[in-house]
């Protein structure tokens, strides 16, 4: 017996179209190859505005409350964001900011980014990490980073990023046919 699993792609970019963007679809695009999933987006993009207005959780726009009861209620989160100064845009860390801190405990999250330079692959054990580690979120091994030079006009076109998605999902099909098999 199976269920759909409820999954919150946060794309962190301040554009759109973004590379952050297309590497989060190439994920969710494999994810749905291999689980019964049922995704929600959520693009900072999109919510600049609502965000940037909304200070506190209890005066959040009406527009931002989906997304907010979304990533709280969410079976398995993938957030993404570019790389800017060595770390997440400031609207993704606002976002989860106004995230219920207790709302994420155990919570599965797979991590990516993108920018420049190799380097800056650091963002995700240095700054995506520590972010969901105070949620007491589970983030999962093996994160995704992916420079410009493995995209095309946006969609990730690097055939060893492809293969590095391949792997980032063992883990995750892991947990929830893991946790299936546990509950039959």
């Amino acid at each position: 017996m199976s269920r759909t699993i409820k999954v919150v792609v946060v794309s962190g970019s301040l554009r759109n179209p973004s590379r952050t963007h297309g590497l989060l679809e190439a994920l969710a695009e494999r994810l749905q190859a291999r689980l019964d999933v049922e995704l929600h987006w959520v693009r900072i993009a999109d919510l600049a505005g609502s965000l940037a207005g909304s200070l506190e959780r209890d005066t959040a726009s009406p527009a931002l409350l989906p997304h907010l009861q979304a990533i709280e209620t969410a079976d398995l989160i993938i957030a993404g964001s570019p790389v800017y100064r060595a770390s997440y845009t400031g609207l993704f860390k606002h976002l989860f900011d106004l995230v219920d801190y207790q709302a994420l405990k155990g919570v599965p999250v797979l991590l990516a980014a993108t920018g420049g330079g190799e380097r800056h692959a650091l963002v995700i054990d240095h700054q995506l990490r520590p972010l969901f580690a105070f949620f007491q979120a589970h983030t999962l091994p093996y994160g995704l980073y992916a420079t410009v030079d493995a995209f095309t006009e946006h969609r990730l076109a690097d055939p060893a990023q492809l293969e590095r998605i391949e792997r980032a999902l063992d883990p995750v099909v892991a947990f929830f046919c893991g946790a299936a098999a546990h509950a039959a």
